[in-house]
């Protein structure tokens, strides 16, 4: 009852006639109304909407789309051949189809089978894993798709239906925290002026709600039952991206009236402050200007794989190098040598035609004609490119495919990256970017809602001239502790020549001294109750003390500015178990103030159209009692005013004008008797804003009865006005009231960062990764949350960009770029100057400006600017300003980025960027649909980046160069049997042997490479955070590398391969004086192949599990089994291996004589530079795998060395809690040294000094 009740009371308040400022509630002027009419029926604007008639919608010309939405990359019809193209635009496997052509031909080395085989395997598997991502990107749509929302039916009845079954035109009632389903036209709202509060942070970032009204004709629709008859229909324009405007009327009851875009309720924002809200649909599906903003998901690549195209091309330049050398070759020996040989010679045509049809096409080879050399060249060139094309690695990418699945199965399922407040866990939505994980250098993030919890915490306050809450920050905490514990106790000489002589005895130092010079700060040690939005510590106003304080009438109209200045509304408990009241307003500060002015006493509990009450504690009486509050006006806070005041009067009859605002806002207005406490109070802002808090003014005057009347009617006048100078006529009136105030003091408000923000930055920071701030927020707000994550410095030197007023006023857009140019190139200037110096620079940018700086001729002056930065705040930026600026970032540095956000308005730049990662928080899914990854919240992209980065950047390379190196050495076996054999075109190994190779022999080692190596363990990864610059600096996949590994094939090659030819071709293999056939010669040389590159890899791992000793080891033995079980199949099956290892190889000692010879001689190049590299040039890894090793037995991390090294490991950062800790320690050690100064000079210049030091004894 008392919740209906409370409703009750709420939906009578006429907000309309309250406000003053807000464009919903300004009248249309007469040229205004035209305006929607002639637009209707034009191109852009020829949409009709039957309201509360969606069946008419179901046919055209009037038929609209579903409200059904798609983020997947396929569907039934498209899936097989975009998926084909998406394979067969990889260079390899265009290169295998075709080599699976040619072998449907004769021409073909090896069985159809061979060659079919194992390329419908790799793309199938490619294929099927594309098939689960976008399976399971159709889960989340469903998600999203299958919520559902009250829909009139028929004669008033609402039911349950689903978003993707409503119809343009169909009646939707929306409740309190819901979303809307679809761009909605409102109709009508629990309030009885059909106002309603609408969150649009999801789309546009700002955390402030945004007010709609409805048309005054629909008011009257404000219940179920009343849409049983209604009908009417909607001209308006058609969909289009722009999130704010809308042009169109509706013809409602015989009347048509003009609509705006504050009737315009948009999908993906938010039902706040507001019981339900009744609209009927207009745009719906893929039409609504929220998806109309996103793009479909590019299909992004790594830069690993991109790379891997260039690799593919070298191993194929190899390729045909080779084919042309053999084809060449066998030019060679056919006009040479081949002529004289009697075996290859063909009868001459006389024989010919004696001999009988079936024995003449024995002699007709058309692909080996000795008589025409060139032409059996050229056939042998292309037998030779399907010969030695396991030169080319047909199972590197769905190898590579297989290991980025379960990558992103354990990265999904990392226990670490689970959030128990929200139950979510990281979800990677495609696994073709985990390598680039460890590769990011640019990080472009949102703020509200991704940084910010967007929950205001009431945490500081100066009334007065005092400070309350306390003033030693976290930062000068930190310094404190580092300096007690890394500094010796402090000595200084009196005598700056003997310093061992005359000492003072050391002393600790402590921040407190010097922190505390600014204030009282008299913290509460004890840990109260938890409340949500108060999070303030200090007994000399908690607990009704503030009632002893010196300045009782101060204190007092500060409180009451806090419990009267607002717009907000108090919700009863429903079970009364506490006296406590919660409150909804228009911004989350107005919350916090109206929290924490009930925890001071002054309880805001109920309002009316023109009455406001309070609880207030008196302090003559030590009682509660209850105050009323007439309310006479309200000037509501805007961006322009920056500034809210309310006129009220007491039971007294006394009028009171209380405002609050920006700071240089209220300064300005301060009477001259008014000011006593703004030194003091300028000194606290200075303060709280270092540590980040939004702060506000509060400031009041006393108006005489005769001037408030007086200045009523005028400002009544000015409210009636219709026109356009409506607005300076009502901001004149206002500056005549908000006047002569009387500085009360500021407040200081916490805009909470989500948990872990500030650490996650500097752990981020550290591991040498930019991050620059896209917030659609103001400037004064985005500065304070640049201070409260640590990407601003106190001592940091910024650049403001924006545009002069008369630049501005101007509006000539040459004027524009000449102001912002020269902003630009002094900004510059003073950077080359200064850049060696320890001060960072931090450029600070605003929505206009920037809009003139991404511009073509100006971007590259501006992006010269902003990366030399240490960080880049852009504030009031668009959706399309974000996106266009992680564009143009990515393609001027070149770096990886990665953009993180969570509502709508940042899918372009998360789609835009080389990885893309949406907050799954309070908000919307649009952000997590668009995005590659999904987090719960921003901390966990320190363990995502620096762990699982760095850990896939390496399994990749490691795997990629081992496929590489692998394929190499065993494809060359080939090319040298070529020219062993004169260019014959005699295959060494048997087909099956070559199928086995990369399908089932080398494939399990690789994959379990790919999965589970670690150079070290996620802990040493966070406590070492510069092991991650390893990834963008390229360490592990540089072309020297590349090349080495290549080479390292090559070496391994021609062991293997002169051992085996030169060991076997004069040594009798069998008692009985048999050396070894071509059988034998094959299956031996590839058993050394398969322990050649399974013990190799053995050698590149560093940590090691089961599975990759049974990978290992097991693929050997593999070989072994299939060998014995393919050898004991019927030649039929078998062919010439028919059992080669029972009774060919198995029983000659000299096969595994040679097998462990040519293992060790071909490994020993690798073993040998790996000795040298980890003896006299150790990579980081390398140091700390060591340490590991030498001090396993202890705790290494107690250890001096390792804790030397851990200091050396971290870089100087610029941004960073640890960044502003280190300034800080500076600004303290300046602050040592000069209190050394002053206490040797008060010294030397005392009486008792000179005497002592005249004194001839001294």
């Amino acid at each position: 009852m008392a919740a209906a009740s409370s409703r009750k009371r709420k939906g009578k308040i006429r907000w309309s006639k309250l406000y003053s400022f807000a464009a919903c509630f300004r009248p249309l002027t007469s040229e205004e109304r035209p305006a929607a009419r002639e637009l209707i029926g034009r191109p852009g604007f020829s949409r009709v909407v039957f309201c509360n008639e969606p069946h008419l919608h179901k046919r055209k010309p009037y038929k609209y789309p579903y409200n059904y939405i798609s983020t997947t990359k396929y569907n039934v019809l498209t899936f097989l051949p975009r998926a084909l193209f998406e394979q067969f635009r990889r260079v390899a496997n265009f290169y295998f189809l075709l080599a699976a052509i040619f072998s449907l031909f004769s021409l073909a080395p090896f069985s159809r089978a061979s060659l079919i085989a194992p390329l419908v395997f790799v793309v199938g598997i490619s294929m099927l894993k594309e098939a689960v991502e976008d399976w399971h990107r159709f889960l989340q749509d469903l998600d999203v798709n299958n919520r559902t929302v009250k829909t009139h039916i028929s004669n008033g009845v609402f039911v349950d239906k689903l978003w993707k079954e409503l119809r343009v035109g169909d009646v939707v009632k929306v409740n309190k925290g819901e979303y809307f389903p679809s761009d909605l036209l409102l109709l009508s709202s629990s309030y009885e002026d059909g106002v309603c509060y609408v969150e649009t942070m999801n789309l546009d970032g700002e955390t402030n709600l945004k007010i709609k009204r409805c048309l005054e004709a629909s008011l009257c629709l404000n219940e179920d039952e009343e849409f049983s008859k209604f009908k009417a229909t909607v001209h308006c324009e058609d969909p289009n991206p722009n999130l704010y405007t809308f042009v169109g009327n509706i013809e409602f009851e015989k009347e048509s009236y003009p609509l705006s875009p504050s009737q315009l309720l948009l999908r993906d924002s938010k039902l706040r402050n507001t019981d339900y809200i009744y609209g009927v649909v207009i745009f719906s599906g893929h039409d609504t200007k929220a998806v109309r903003n996103s793009t479909r998901s590019p299909s992004k690549r790594s830069w690993i794989e991109r790379k891997m195209d260039h690799i593919i091309y070298i191993l194929f330049s190899m390729l045909v190098l080779v084919s042309l050398v053999s084809s060449f070759g066998s030019l060679l020996y056919l006009r040479q040598d081949m002529v004289d040989w009697w075996y290859l010679q063909l009868p001459d045509d006389n024989k010919v035609n004696d001999l009988d049809d079936s024995n003449s096409e024995k002699y007709d080879d058309r692909f080996f004609n000795p008589s025409k050399p060139v032409q059996s060249a050229g056939l042998q060139f292309i037998r030779a490119l399907i010969l030695y094309g396991y030169l080319i690695p047909i199972s590197l990418y769905v190898s590579i495919e297989v290991v980025k699945v379960l990558q992103t199965m354990l990265i999904n399922k990392d226990i670490e990256l689970y959030d128990d407040v929200t139950c979510k866990s990281v979800q990677a939505r495609t696994s073709n970017l985990n390598e680039e994980l460890g590769q990011v250098e640019m990080i472009l993030s949102d703020k509200t809602g991704t940084l910010t919890c967007n929950q205001m915490e009431f945490r500081k306050c100066s009334i007065a001239g005092l400070s309350y809450g306390g003033d030693i920050t976290e930062v000068d905490l930190a310094a404190s502790m580092r300096m007690n514990t890394d500094f010796e106790p402090f000595e200084f000489s009196i005598d700056e020549t003997d310093g061992a002589t005359r000492s003072f005895e050391p002393f600790d130092f402590s921040v407190s001294s010097f922190s505390a010079q600014n204030g009282n700060a008299r913290l509460t040690q004890t840990e109260g109750p938890v409340i949500k939005g108060f999070n303030f510590r200090d007994d000399r106003l908690t607990n009704k003390n503030w009632i002893h304080g010196s300045n009782l009438f101060v204190i007092t109209m500060f409180f009451r500015v806090m419990a009267l200045c607002h717009t907000g509304i108090p919700l009863e408990d429903d079970n009364h178990k506490t006296d406590k009241l919660s409150y909804e307003a228009e911004s989350p500060e107005e919350v916090s103030f109206l929290i924490a002015s009930q925890e001071f006493g002054f309880q805001f509990c109920r309002r009316t159209q023109s009455l406001m009450v309070l609880k207030e504690f008196d302090p003559s009486s030590m009682k509660e009692v209850e105050r009323e509050y007439k309310l006479l006006n309200l000037l509501e806070f805007s961006s322009s005013r920056k500034r809210m005041s309310v006129i009220v009067s007491n039971e007294d009859g006394q009028i009171f004008l209380l405002c609050k605002g920006a700071d240089s806002i209220i300064f300005d207005r301060l009477a001259d008797n008014g000011k006593a406490y703004e030194q003091a109070t300028t000194m606290h802002l200075s303060s709280y804003a270092e540590d980040g808090l939004r702060t506000l003014a509060f400031a009041f005057r006393t108006i005489e009865a005769a001037e408030y009347e007086s200045w009523n009617t005028i400002f009544t006048q000015a409210k009636a006005t219709i026109g356009p100078e409506r607005e300076e006529l009502l901001e004149q009136a206002s500056e005549m009231i908000e006047k002569d105030l009387i500085l009360l003091g500021v407040v200081a408000v916490e805009d909470k960062l989500q948990k872990g923000v500030p650490e996650c930055i500097d752990k981020l920071a550290q591991a040498g990764l930019k991050i620059w701030l896209l917030t659609g927020d103001k400037r004064e707000t985005a500065i304070n949350i640049g201070f409260a994550c640590s990407l601003l410095r106190q001592d940091m030197k910024q650049f403001h960009l924006s545009l002069s007023r008369d630049a501005e006023s101007n509006n000539q857009v040459k004027d524009m770029k000449e102001d912002i140019l020269q902003q630009i190139e002094s900004s510059y200037k003073m950077v080359c100057e200064e850049r060696n110096k320890e001060a960072p620079f931090g450029l600070v940018i605003d929505g206009k400006a920037l809009e003139i700086a991404l511009r073509g001729d100006v971007k590259n002056e501006f992006l010269q600017l902003a990366v030399n930065c240490a960080s880049v705040i852009c504030c009031r930026v668009s959706p399309k300003q974000k996106a266009l600026i992680t564009r143009l970032v990515k393609q001027y540095t070149g770096k990886t980025t990665l953009a993180i956000g969570d509502g709508a308005n940042d899918v372009g730049m998360i789609q835009e960027a080389d990885i893309g990662v949406g907050i799954s928080g309070m908000e919307g899914m649009q952000a997590v649909m668009a995005s590659d990854l999904s987090l719960p919240q921003f901390r966990f992209l320190e363990r995502l980046l620096i762990v699982h980065g760095h850990w896939c950047y390496q399994r990749i390379s490691k795997m990629v160069l081992y496929f590489v190196y692998k394929n190499v050495a065993f494809g060359l076996t080939l090319f040298y049997y070529e020219l062993y054999t004169s260019f014959s075109g005699e295959v060494l190994y048997d087909d099956w042997y070559m199928t086995m190779f990369n399908v089932m022999l080398t494939s399990l080692p690789v994959i379990a490479l790919g999965v589970l190596e670690q150079d070290v363990s996620s802990d040493i990864c966070l406590q070492f955070p510069a092991l991650y610059q390893q990834g963008p600096r390229n360490v592990h996949f540089s072309w020297s590398r590349i090349i080495g590994w290549i080479l390292n094939g090559v070496v391994s090659s021609l062991v293997i391969f002169l051992a085996n030819i030169y060991i076997l071709s004069p040594t009798a293999m069998r008692e009985n004086g048999f050396v070894a056939d071509i059988d034998s010669l094959g299956a031996i040389t590839y058993t050394c192949i398969i322990w050649t590159v399974n013990c190799q890899i053995a050698l590149i791992t560093s940590h090691f599990t089961w599975i990759q000793h049974l990978s290992i080891w097991g693929s050997i033995l593999l070989w072994y089994i299939f060998l014995l079980v393919y050898g004991a199949l019927p030649p039929n099956f078998s062919g010439n291996a028919f059992q080669v290892l029972v009774e060919g190889i198995g029983s000659a000692p000299l096969y595994w004589m040679i097998t462990v010879l040519v293992v060790v001689v071909s490994l020993l190049p690798y073993f040998i530079h790996i000795v040298i590299q980890r003896s006299y040039f150790p990579m980081d890894d390398h140091i700390i795998q060591e340490m590991e090793q030498c001090y396993k037995k202890y705790d290494v991390r107690d250890n001096e060395m390792w804790v030397r090294e851990q200091r050396n490991s971290q870089r100087s950062t610029r941004i960073g809690f640890s960044a502003r800790v280190d300034a800080k320690i500076l600004s303290f050690n300046q602050q040592l040294q000069q209190k050394k100064l002053s206490i040797y000079r008060s010294v030397t210049n005392s009486p008792i000094y000179r005497s002592i030091t005249a004194s001839p004894f001294s």
